[in-house]
């Protein structure tokens, strides 16, 4: 399969409203590789995938991204934060405008892979509501 996506309409889609904390549009889905477009919804509390490395790409809005040892940094469109399997990260939105991630998984990332540091703070049902394009 090839495709070409229109990444800010796919993000104009989202609705305004989630009973999750993301919603994601799966693009592709294969066992090398996954790629999904997702808004933020609510803040993420720390958490960490077991099976896959992930490529964060900013699409819109703005947030402090809290990842593994590091200090909190504030992203916005354009910036790409890259992390390993195992590596904990949070996620709290900032600012009016929708938080707006593209990423790409490696290898491909189950939408039930997280793992909440406080198992209290979330399940994969409350997590991810995933849509597929195809």
């Amino acid at each position: 399969m090839s495709a070409v996506f229109d990444i800010p309409a796919i993000a104009r889609n989202f609705p305004d409203y989630a009973e999750t904390m993301l919603i994601d549009t799966r693009l592709t889905d294969e066992p090398e590789a996954s790629s999904r477009v997702f808004r933020v919804y609510a803040d993420v509390p720390p958490h960490y995938h077991v099976n896959c490395d992930e490529y964060l790409f900013v699409v819109a809005g703005r947030a402090i991204f809290a990842m593994g040892d590091t200090a909190p940094i504030e992203v916005g469109p354009g910036r790409l934060v890259f992390f390993k399997k195992g590596v904990v990260h949070a996620i709290t939105p900032i600012g009016s405008e929708p938080l707006v991630f593209l990423s790409v998984d490696t290898p491909r990332r189950d939408p039930r892979d997280i793992i909440f540091v406080n198992p209290a703070e979330g399940t994969p049902d409350t997590f991810v509501e995933t849509r597929r394009l195809y």
